[in-house]
Parts: structure tokens; C-alpha cells; sequence
């Protein structure tokens, strides 16, 4: 949180520091991040550097240790943070919060949760299946998300189930897709969760849980976008999936997105996991319209406006089909 932040900003001032390791999850390396650029702009409040190419200083030498399998963010231009005051998420985008070096060791995810291993894999998915299929996308990123996705495919469940072979797999897999999108950016799921996260009263959404609950979703309504559902198509093709159309493709994916889910625990829909539905009702349309303001909804493959989006959060909490 902001808070956090400024604590961690404190102690670097206090004690003299020239240097920042970011250990952790991903909200650890973007208090990381975020210190580093509060360090540089003295001037600026974190708020005023949400969005994109906003920080333009060289930080402090920043490390980063990632503790889940993942996030990406020891490898990515991104920090995502939360307002204390308001609960809402928001994004810090710029290429001096690229971490100077990244150690990828996969012993220190040995004590992360079931639950953790999960969404956090969940989260290095769609990291890079919102990469393939950004506005952005190209030559230079299409590889790195595509090896991601398989290696995802390959190696989740049985990182779940604390193989360290594949916990070694997934640690790799989240560093690709987070190279990817830090190069191609991402879309509505990201703009979805990042607005959903600490918005409900009972329930914090972890990220790679809303994540995980929205990608089935968002394929959906993206897949009526011609050329993204010709890229969802292509990655079920590589990924073996069934299919000799490309709706059946995409459905295939779904269906493969769905399996994990159930298969990790994670719950369907909005409600599933807990959130009232009163509280929905009353705060869906004004996150509908912060989820389009964000950073990640401009390289979405499909636009869309605070109605539409309003919608789509509907249909991941009931459950329904994304017909429109």
C-alpha cells in the first residue's frame, strides 16, 4: 500500500541506503519499485506517477528475489499499488523499474501456501496470455509468451503439488511471461483485478485469484474481436488443445482455463469466493469505470467503455455467458 511505501521510504532515508532489494511477492518488489522512484522524485506523490512513462529518473541499484512463481515483477516495468485510503489498485509503468539484477532461486517458494502456489501461477498465465494477444504484441514478445503458456500448462499442477522440478519449471515460466509483458503490456484482466482486489468489504480478492476468475471471461468477450480471437485460437493450437475451428479452439481454452481452476481450487465466480452481492450491486459501476481508466485497458485487444465493462464484472460474478 501507499503506506507501506512511504514506511519503507522512511527507513531508506533514515538509514542512509544506496541500495533497494525488493524480497518477496509481487507486492514486496513494488514497494521495492515504488520507494526507488518516491527516492528520485522527492516532489511527486505515487499518484502522480500512475499510468505510463512517468518516472523518467535512473533509480537507486534495485534487486529483486521472487519468493512465488509469479508475478514477473523482478523482471517487468511495472509496480502496482494500493491506495490506502481509497482500497483501489493502480499502476506505476516505466522502464527505470526494471530491476537491475533478478535472482530466480525456486527454494524460497517452498513455503508458499497451495493456495499461493496457485494464484500465483494463475497470475504468470495470464501475464502471458494477455501479452500474446495485447495490441502491442510482436515478433520479440510472441515467443517469450508462448514458452510461458506451455510451460504454465506443463508445470502448475505439480508445482502445486510442491514437485521441485516444476516449481523450478514455473519459476522460469513467470520471468518469461513477465518479460513478455513488460514489452507487449496486458489487458482487461489486469485492469479488472487490479480494481476488484481491495474493493470489497468481505473479502480481499488476492491478484492471481481474480486473475484467474476473470481470464475465462475476458476470452470471451475479447474472442469477438476478430484478430484476438485468431491469436486465442493460435495459442490453443501450439498448446495441443482440441479443435479443428477456431471457436472450438477458443473454447478449448476456456475449457483448459476452467479445469485448472477447479483443479487448484479456485473459485468460478465473484460470488464463489465470497463477495456480497448487495455490495456488488452498489460499487460495480463505479469499478466498471475505474477498471477502464486503467493502465493495462488500453492495449486490450478489444475496447471497451464503463457499461460494457459493468457487464462483464456481472457475468463474473453470476457466472453467465459473455454474450455481447
Amino acid at each position: 500500500t501507499t503506506v507501506n511505501v512511504r514506511e519503507a521510504l522512511e527507513l531508506y532515508h533514515k538509514e542512509g541506503c544506496d541500495a533497494i532489494i525488493g524480497f518477496g511477492g509481487g507486492s514486496s518488489m513494488d514497494c521495492a519499485k515504488a520507494v526507488g522512484a518516491c527516492a528520485v522524485k522527492p516532489n511527486q506523490s505515487l499518484a502522480q506517477m500512475k499510468g505510463i512513462l512517468k518516472v523518467h529518473k535512473k533509480l537507486p541499484l534495485l534487486m529483486a528475489v521472487p519468493t512465488t512463481a509469479g508475478t514477473g515483477s523482478e523482471t517487468t516495468l511495472a509496480a502496482v499499488i494500493t491506495d490506502a485510503d481509497t482500497r483501489y489498485k493502480y499502476a506505476i509503468n516505466d522502464f527505470p523499474l526494471i530491476p537491475r539484477y533478478a535472482v530466480l532461486d525456486p527454494k524460497v517458494t517452498l513455503s508458499l501456501p497451495p493456495f499461493i502456489t496457485a494464484t500465483t501461477g494463475m497470475d504468470a498465465l495470464t501475464h502471458a496470455i494477455e501479452a500474446y494477444v495485447s495490441t502491442l504484441n510482436g515478433p520479440f514478445t510472441d515467443p517469450l509468451a508462448l514458452q510461458a503458456i506451455e510451460m504454465v500448462l506443463d508445470y502448475l499442477p505439480a508445482s502445486y503439488h510442491c514437485d521441485m522440478v516444476a516449481r523450478e519449471q514455473m519459476h522460469y515460466a513467470q520471468c518469461l511471461a513477465g518479460m513478455a509483458f513488460s514489452n507487449a503490456l496486458l489487458g482487461i484482466v489486469h485492469s479488472m483485478a487490479h480494481k476488484t482486489g481491495a474493493a470489497f468489504s468481505t473479502g480481499h480478492i488476492p491478484h492471481g485469484c481474480a486473475n484467474a476468475i476473470y481470464l475465462p471471461y475476458v476470452i470471451q468477450y475479447n474472442a469477438k474481436d476478430p484478430v484476438a480471437a485468431k491469436r486465442y485460437a493460435e495459442i490453443a493450437r501450439r498448446m495441443g488443445l482440441p479443435g479443428t475451428s477456431e471457436k472450438a479452439l477458443i473454447n478449448s481454452l476456456i475449457e483448459k482455463i476452467d479445469d485448472f481452476n477447479v483443479r487448484l481450487n479456485i473459485p468460478k465466480t465473484l460470488k464463489d469466493f465470497g463477495i456480497n452481492e448487495d455490495e456488488f450491486k452498489e460499487k460495480v459501476d463505479k469499478i466498471a469505470e475505474l477498471a477502464v481508466g486503467d493502465a493495462c485497458t488500453g492495449s486490450n485487444p478489444r475496447a471497451i467503455d464503463p457499461a460494457a465493462m459493468a457487464k462483464l464484472l456481472t457475468c463474473t460474478y453470476y457466472g453467465t455467458e459473455v454474450d455481447f
